[in-house]
């Protein structure tokens, strides 16, 4: 282990001690905290509901009409998701999430959000100049590609229904979960052909 004071996990140990030898909290709920965000919120969340709205169209329109509830029935509700709203992907649009003023991101689907995200950078030059930052983030969209920018916010947040990859077409929900990613759904990257 680094013992560079900035470590962020040096850091966190030392917060962790810190507040369990004050009696703030106690060592087994903060392995609860951890575990929860590990195993049941996260990314391979909003994994399954892409996988289900690219299987189950009825799905898919509910997804896009209210992105809340259509979560909901896959069991993904809490704090921040109360008003997410699906934007989708297609030939000829690609769209790409932002919160500008912080880091409003729908937790239950894609768990904490990349540190990269809540980066001042990104926040104001995605939405000035979204072509050049999704090529240095490694997605070149062509010229006649339409970039749409959504600013997530404390009343709304954003989930990008990604392209379906060709060659995907007879795959089943759980294979066509593991191929989608938490950078597709922000919308800075592109799901590859299986």
């Amino acid at each position: 282990m680094s013992h560079d004071p900035s470590d962020p996990a040096l850091r966190t140990e030392a917060l962790e001690a810190l507040l369990t030898e004050r009696g703030v909290v106690e060592a087994p709920a903060i392995d609860r905290l951890i575990a929860y965000y590990e195993e049941q919120v996260g990314p391979m969340n909003g994994a399954r509901v892409v996988a289900r709205a690219w299987s189950d169209p009825a799905y898919r329109a509910r997804l896009l009409t209210d992105g809340r509830s259509a979560i909901a029935e896959l069991g993904f509700e809490g704090p921040q998701s109360e008003h997410l709203v699906v934007v989708e992907n297609a030939p000829g649009v690609h769209n790409v999430v932002v919160c500008t003023l912080c880091s409003c991101y729908p937790w239950p689907v894609l768990g904490l959000p990349p540190s990269w995200y809540k980066d001042p950078a990104y926040r104001s030059r995605i939405v000035r100049e979204p072509r050049a930052v999704l090529a240095e983030m490694g997605l070149a969209l062509d010229e006649a590609t339409e970039i749409r920018v959504w600013d997530s916010s404390a009343e709304v947040r954003y989930l990008v229904l990604p392209e379906r990859p060709a060659g995907s077409e007879g795959l089943a929900e759980d294979a066509l979960a593991g191929l989608v990613s938490r950078d597709a759904m922000i919308g800075v990257a592109r799901i590859p052909p299986p």
